[in-house]
């Protein structure tokens, strides 16, 4: 894979409740990336609060939605298009997470939605993961099955645009079976490598970043990094505590 920096993502879901909030938590992340190097970070608030990007600049502090609608226009009550986020000065956006999924998010969608992204010059994260694991391993032919349809259409070239994160659902939230392990992660790494590998090729599959998603917190963050080799971190609750969120932005500036 070639030297790309170490990709965070906080995603701060349907938090916090105010602007003000909003602007404290970005301006403090942004205050602390002043002096760092070899890391991105992408800031993923809610759609009222995509303004915030406009008050900081900083070159490794990115803007990122939390989701995005498929269609270029027209009468689509609720719905925010990619040229929207565009304009906003979004530069990547959450598609395909298992939070959307569990509201009716299908296959096909995402797909829409993976496309319509690409079109926009907004780079997806393209989230995939499964409700349970078997011992038969069953549940390799649903990530294969979620690449596959994710990315249908995606040319070869569009590809380094493309992130990829891995979310094991079983392992997240508070009815989560267990933590998921830095070794798990690695193997499913390696398998949506070699998936990828399979739909366009090797060099294709070795230069797309593939990250881990899973109640990411300090305390786990350097295990999925260095022993799991992830490209990055896509951080849920801890993203909007802004000294959790440092700790793993230091933990991925010292590889």
């Amino acid at each position: 894979m070639k030297d790309l920096n170490k990709l965070i993502i906080a995603n701060w879901k349907m938090n916090p409740q105010t602007k003000k909030d909003a602007e404290i938590v970005f301006s403090k992340i942004a205050s602390f990336l002043k002096n760092k190097k070899r890391v991105d970070v992408v800031i993923c608030p809610p759609f009222p609060f995509l303004f915030i990007k406009d008050k900081i600049k900083n070159k490794i502090l990115h803007l990122g939605s939390q989701d995005v609608f498929f269609e270029k226009e027209g009468s689509y009550t609720g719905e925010v298009s990619a040229s929207m986020l565009k304009n906003f000065g979004t530069e990547f956006v959450i598609v395909g997470h298992s939070e959307r999924r569990d509201l009716g998010e299908t296959n096909q969608n995402i797909n829409k939605k993976i496309l319509s992204s690409l079109q926009a010059k907004i780079n997806p994260i393209f989230c995939v993961g499964e409700k349970k694991r078997d011992v038969n391993g069953f549940y390799l032919s649903f990530i294969k099955e979620q690449l596959h349809f994710g990315l249908e259409g995606v040319a070869k070239a569009q590809m380094k645009n493309v992130v990829i994160a891995y979310e094991p659902v079983w392992a997240i939230g508070s009815n989560a079976l267990r933590e998921a392990t830095p070794v798990e992660f690695m193997e499913m790494k390696i398998f949506i490598k070699k998936v990828v590998a399979d739909l366009y090729d090797m060099k294709t599959a070795n230069d797309i970043r593939i990250i881990y998603g899973g109640s990411v917190n300090p305390l786990n963050a350097l295990s999925f990094l260095k022993e799991g080799e992830a490209d990055g971190l896509l951080v849920g609750r801890d993203s909007l505590n802004v000294k959790k969120f440092s700790q793993i932005i230091n933990l991925s500036v010292a590889l």
